[in-house]
């Protein structure tokens, strides 16, 4: 079992290691203009939830949600390779509902 701490932790790590990927390496121009506002782990470290907001109409947030589905395995390996973890846990993109 793993301490809630560091599971805190690795969801701020996460939250940092997605927004700054989303910036630099992920070319899709269907992204909109996002922020990842929060992330959270699960304690046993094998999921992360990711929220984000989008500025713009539904439209633009609906490219957005497609955007980050398909560069989930980017997002993925590169969080796996900058935090180290035996287990990389799967992310998952939900849209924050913070205007």
């Amino acid at each position: 079992m793993v301490d809630a701490a560091r599971a805190r932790k690795l969801a701020d790590r996460i939250k940092v290691i997605v927004a700054e990927t989303l910036e630099l390496k992920v070319k899709d121009p269907r992204l909109g203009f996002i922020t990842v506002t929060d992330a959270k782990v699960t304690n046993d470290l094998q999921q992360a939830t990711v929220f984000y907001t989008v500025f713009g109409d539904d439209s633009e947030k609906a490219d957005t949600a497609a955007a980050l589905e398909s560069a989930r395995g980017v997002l993925r390996s590169e969080v796996g390779r900058q935090t180290g973890v035996r287990h990389t846990p799967t992310l998952e993109f939900v849209a924050d509902a913070v205007p």
